[in-house]
Parts: structure tokens; C-alpha cells; sequence
């Protein structure tokens, strides 16, 4: 009968545990980001090229778009359309303007690839690209992934919903500019001004959670920026090689991660106001997603702080061959 109690109490502890330390295991585990070796397809020839090195390559266009896309063949049409258009009549205005989409799918289930191959054949492999993950890494590893395969000088990291407009990156742009510091900055777009709004509607129990999800950010990791979480941030290439070579967590708080890299180095940081509507079709949970975002703040801190996380030199670090 004791074995049986012992049993009882030792397995949702021994689970407790795995929970906890799963972020760290994963990150020694899992091939370092800067080792993968990516190809896009031209449909148009079907012949295969190599993606360049964010590390490695100079800048060969002005904006590099970076699309975290999961099983998003119905949402991402419409965002793709609506891009595709306003860079183009940026760019018809000031021919300097260069840009590219990469399009990251991150395992999907569902035709996102297909999806956004239509878009490379329509537009071109020098504006459009996809860069299909085999096995699902999560948002954040998604997102690292198109950033150490861009070509921009400035890197926009943006979701396949269109919830942000993409007309607010020059605002976000703007700003940039102004507070960028020997090549390096970020700016992140904020829906902090809509939260009095929010939290009239919320349930109750959501607004707990997200007043607790704020105090662990400005507690344990980031200080002095209201919105971490918003899927539309921009950086210079600079910032972009220091923080997305130093990343380890791949799915939760990786936007966490990526300002607390930036203001370990010192590395200006900017907020800027976006006009923000939440489209229908969201994969989260508010729980679950909340814990783990709990965890893994944590772990940055812990992690970091007993140097088990090291912020890498990008001069240093070369990708497989």
C-alpha cells in the first residue's frame, strides 16, 4: 500500500519536474538554429536554391518580411494580398524600397505551402519565398528560422492573420531610425493602448492572468516595455544577428527572450502604438499558454543568470555547410 501512495504522489511531481526543466532539455537537445541548412523552391522553374545567412551575407534588400505560419492556408491569403500591395506601392514610389516575404511553414497539416507557393509563382522567388520547416519548432523557431535566412537590412517579423496593418511598419520604421544606435535597435509594435478597452471585456479571470504575465516580464526579464507579445517587431540587422543567434526558446516566450537579449547588449528599444484587431481562428489556449509563458520567464532568468544561456558573438558563429 505505501508503494502505491509513494507511486501517487512521485508521478505528478516527477511530471511537475519535466514540465519545468522541458524548455532547457529542449534547447540542449534540439540541432542549433544556426546549423540549418534551408532551400526555397522557384515553382516557375522548380529548380532548388540555397537561402543566404543573415550571418554570413550582406543586406541585399531594404525589408525583409518574416511570416511564422501554422496550418494558416485560410488566414494567410488575405494578409499575403494586402502586404504584397502596400510594399508594392512603396516601392513604386521610391524604387530603394527593395523587399522580400519569407513565408515560414512550421509543419504544417494543412496546405500552407502549397498556399503560399501560389504567391512565389505569381511574384517571383526575389520577392516571395517559403521556407518549409519538416518538423514543427513552434512560432519562435519559425521566426528565428526566416531571420538567419533573410536578406534585409531591416528584418519586420509580422503574423500570417494581418491582425496588425501593415500600413503601421512605417510608423514603426520612423521611429526605429530615430533611435538606432551604431546599426543596432528594435522596435515592437503595442496594443498597450487598447487594453483599458480589453479589460472592460475580458472575463475576469483573464485579466488576472495577464496582470500576472506583466509583473512576471517587468519582475524577472524586461523592463520599461508595456507590450512583449505582439507578433509585429522590427529590427536592423544588426540587432537581429546578436539576438536571433542567441535565442534558445522556440515556442512560448521567445519574444521575451529577445528583449532581454537586446537589453543585456544595451541595444535601443521602442514602442510604438499599432492598430490591432483580433481575427478569429486562434490555435491558443489562455491557461495553458499562460503557464508555459510562466515557466519559461523563469527559466530565461535562472538560465542566464547561472550562464547555462550565453548571449553569443554572431562574428563567432558559423552555419553548417
Amino acid at each position: 500500500m505505501a508503494l502505491i501512495w509513494y507511486a501517487v504522489v512521485a508521478v505528478p511531481v516527477l511530471y511537475l519536474v519535466w514540465w519545468l526543466v522541458k524548455p532547457l532539455w529542449e534547447s540542449c537537445r534540439l540541432t542549433p538554429a544556426t546549423d540549418y541548412v534551408h532551400q526555397f523552391v522557384d515553382p516557375r522553374t522548380n529548380e532548388r536554391h540555397a537561402f543566404p545567412s543573415l550571418l554570413e551575407d550582406a543586406p541585399s534588400v531594404y525589408m525583409s518580411l518574416i511570416v511564422p505560419a501554422y496550418d494558416e492556408e485560410k488566414r494567410m491569403p488575405g494578409m499575403l494580398n494586402e502586404t504584397l500591395m502596400w510594399l508594392q506601392e512603396k516601392q513604386q514610389k521610391n524604387a530603394q524600397y527593395t523587399f522580400e516575404i519569407i513565408v515560414v511553414n512550421d509543419g504544417s497539416k494543412d496546405r500552407t505551402s502549397e498556399v503560399a507557393l501560389e504567391w512565389v509563382k505569381k511574384y517571383g522567388t526575389d520577392r516571395v519565398r517559403l521556407l518549409a520547416l519538416r518538423k514543427n519548432q513552434g512560432k519562435g523557431g519559425a521566426v528565428q528560422q526566416g531571420m538567419l535566412h533573410a536578406r534585409g537590412q531591416y528584418l519586420l517579423m509580422v503574423d500570417a492573420d494581418a491582425a496588425t496593418q501593415i500600413s503601421d511598419l512605417d510608423r514603426l520604421e520612423a521611429n526605429l531610425l530615430s533611435i538606432q544606435r551604431d546599426g543596432a535597435g528594435i522596435v515592437v509594435g503595442s496594443r498597450a493602448h487598447l487594453q483599458d478597452d480589453a479589460v472592460a471585456k475580458r472575463k475576469w479571470y483573464r485579466n488576472i492572468l495577464m496582470y500576472g504575465f506583466h509583473f512576471l516580464v517587468s519582475f524577472l526579464c524586461v523592463q520599461g516595455v508595456k507590450d512583449t507579445q505582439c507578433g509585429f517587431k522590427l529590427f536592423t540587422r544588426k540587432a537581429a544577428q546578436h539576438v536571433f543567434v542567441s535565442q534558445n526558446l522556440r515556442r512560448w516566450s521567445f519574444d521575451v527572450e529577445l528583449l532581454f537579449i537586446a537589453q543585456r547588449l544595451k541595444f535601443p528599444i521602442g514602442e510604438v502604438a499599432v492598430n490591432w484587431t483580433e481575427i478569429p481562428g486562434s490555435k491558443l489556449s489562455i491557461v495553458s499558454a499562460s503557464l508555459n509563458m510562466a515557466r519559461d520567464m523563469l527559466l530565461i532568468r535562472v538560465a542566464y543568470m547561472l550562464r547555462i544561456w550565453r548571449i553569443k558573438n554572431p562574428r563567432s558563429v558559423k552555419r553548417a555547410v
